[in-house]
């Protein structure tokens, strides 16, 4: 075919036109062209990446870069090049999403694909830098030195760029700040360091330890905000108005990472917000929000309220703000949160019914002074007629009488009663643990419950058989002579 490629690559189009009418008839013919493909596509595409309308010029390159065969390679390579040097911003955006492509089709070209990044770096429309940011992500990451010459043109930018690019650069920015800059909350994560380790020192250690924190308190500078790190957080912050989620989210994670403790606050009344879009977004935002209670609660505490679950909220969702409500829970709220509990108990949603109360038993190990209170509501909850609530209620209760299991031998005698209906395997398992564990101070009921169970044990699920034998084996040590 040696020809045919001289005649596509000379000057005179007559020539192209008449190589190109002869590999269309050898195609035809069933004749394998392949080795041509290169020199047909130089022509086709590149005639075009050089046509004066803009938008002819970017479709060009964007079918280019769409052809994944690594013959052409080189010919993509060029093509990028010109385009990320050309006049119109829309024809280097497209340049930028064109490196990923090629960089996924041949990463041997990382480091001039690396040269074409930096050159877009330098860009100052704001239609090109979301693009060139999310290519900088996928090609170099590590390249931190590319974005810091950058770095002030990018956050004053931001504001105009379009949502999808906002997204890509907040996000690339919240990376880059947490490497580059101080933590604002260091001395308060210093403090939490110290209090930690005094736990098992002895006195004299302690003396040491408080001579070492006062000189180290002394020679610790007060944290000052670096400007370009205030630069950041000023210009994000606008952000929290916008009418995208995903960026709306995206300003919340970096400020979580990057904002003093006093200022993190703004972003709680902007997730709060998203709660009232559609079920996915709530989804994604409670999560988020689930994630951010556990280590600020006070950020959400104001809007407590708005975690409270509608009967019309999809199970999923239901027991995400389960999980931030129990998260949020202290002494001051407890007695509301709870209240708001019992009436979830009341659902028809059997999932959600059980994950309430796996919630109040969060309560009750977190907060001490409600842990009876928690562990009385409970026992109401064994007369229930739902097997399932019954049944979760039972497990729970065992997690909670393992704390101070002393006090509680009514509690157990009450459950001793209940072998004879629940049906729940994982209940009657745990019920006859706790008879087992604590046999000493139900000494006339666990011999009992043995003889029972010893009729029905041939019919009963694994687990309580595993549990049978445990019961039996623990009487037999504490109480020989009657079993």
């Amino acid at each position: 075919h040696d020809d045919l490629k001289e005649m596509l690559d000379s000057n005179k189009d007559s020539l192209k036109l008449e190589a190109m009418k002869r590999i269309v008839a050898m195609i035809a013919r069933g004749k394998n062209a392949s080795d041509l493909f290169p020199a047909v596509v130089k022509n086709v595409a590149c005639k075009n990446i050089e046509d004066p309308n803009q938008l002819i010029r970017a479709s060009a390159l964007r079918v280019l870069s769409s052809i994944r065969v690594p013959i052409i390679v080189p010919i993509m390579m060029l093509a990028i090049k010109e385009a990320a040097s050309d006049m119109s911003p829309y024809v280097r955006k497209t340049a930028a999403h064109a490196i990923p492509k090629l960089y996924s089709l041949d990463s041997d070209q990382k480091d001039q694909l690396i040269e074409v990044i930096e050159k877009l770096l330098a860009d100052k429309t704001t239609l090109v830098a979301g693009s060139v940011v999310m290519a900088f992500e996928e090609v170099c990451p590590e390249r931190i030195d590319l974005i810091h010459k950058n770095y002030r043109k990018l956050c004053n930018l931001l504001i105009d760029v379009e949502e999808w690019g906002q997204v890509v650069i907040i996000n690339m920015l919240t990376r880059y700040a947490r490497t580059q800059f101080l933590s604002p909350n260091q001395n308060e994560s210093l403090l939490e360091e110290n209090t930690e380790k005094a736990f098992y020192g002895s006195e004299e250690e302690d003396a040491k330890d408080a001579k070492a924190e006062a000189a180290s308190l002394a020679k610790r500078k007060p944290y000052v905000m670096d400007p370009d790190h205030r630069l950041l957080l000023r210009n994000t912050k606008p952000l929290l108005q916008s009418r995208n989620a995903a960026v709306v989210m995206a300003v919340a994670q970096l400020y979580f990472h990057l904002a003093p403790k006093a200022e993190v606050g703004v972003i709680a009344k902007a997730l709060v917000r998203l709660l009232r879009s559609h079920s996915e977004v709530q989804y994604v935002v409670l999560q988020n929000v689930a994630t951010m209670s556990i280590k600020r609660r006070g950020m959400f505490e104001p809007y407590l309220k708005s975690f409270y679950i509608r009967s019309t909220d999809p199970t999923q969702i239901k027991i995400l703000k389960l999980e931030v409500l129990t998260n949020l829970a202290n002494e001051t709220n407890i007695s509301t949160i709870l209240r708001e509990f019992q009436t979830y108990i009341r659902s028809m949603d059997k999932d959600f019914v059980a994950a309430t109360i796996q919630a109040i038993g969060r309560c009750a190990t977190n907060i001490g002074k409600v842990r009876d209170t928690c562990l009385n509501g409970l026992v109401q909850l064994l007369s229930n007629r739902d097997e399932l609530v019954v049944a979760e209620s039972v497990v729970v209760i065992k997690k909670l009488l393992q704390m101070q299991p002393a006090q509680h031998s009514e509690i157990i005698k009450h459950m001793a009663k209940l072998t004879d209906n629940i049906q729940v395997p994982m209940a009657r398992a745990s019920i006859l643990w706790l008879i087992g564990e604590y046999c000493e101070h139900v000494p006339k009921i666990a011999p009992d419950v043995l003889r029972k169970m010893a009729k029905s044990f041939t019919n009963e699920e694994d687990i309580v058989k595993l549990q049978v034998i445990n019961l039996a084996a623990k009487l037999y040590l504490t109480n020989s002579k009657q079993v």
